[in-house]
């Protein structure tokens, strides 16, 4: 049902995006929300994550707003940056997206 203020942002990432796309989107998501967490943790601005990885400020910040997707190589740069590695873990099966 359409609100008087129009569809909801669910039902307009249904239309938009497939179910692969909206899981891929909100992976991308929970990604960046746990990078610039770590950072901001340690008290860390994006310019002194830069230097530590040897990219400028504004490479970070495009990272964080999703503007810039980072390579494998420099996404494992930024997490031991950040005293941080990734991990293989179970997909745990939900109903979401």
């Amino acid at each position: 049902m359409v609100s008087p203020l129009g569809p909801s942002w669910e039902e307009v990432r249904k239309e938009l995006f497939t179910k692969e796309e909206r899981r891929e989107l909100d992976d991308k998501v929970r990604l960046i929300g746990s990078l610039i967490e770590a950072r901001r943790a340690q008290e860390m601005s994006q310019q002194k994550l830069g230097e530590a990885v040897g990219v400028r400020q504004p490479f970070i910040a495009n990272i964080e707003n999703g503007k810039k997707d980072p390579s494998f190589s420099m996404l494992m740069r930024i997490l031991r940056a950040l005293g941080k590695t990734i991990a293989i873990v179970d997909i745990k099966k939900t109903k979401t997206a």
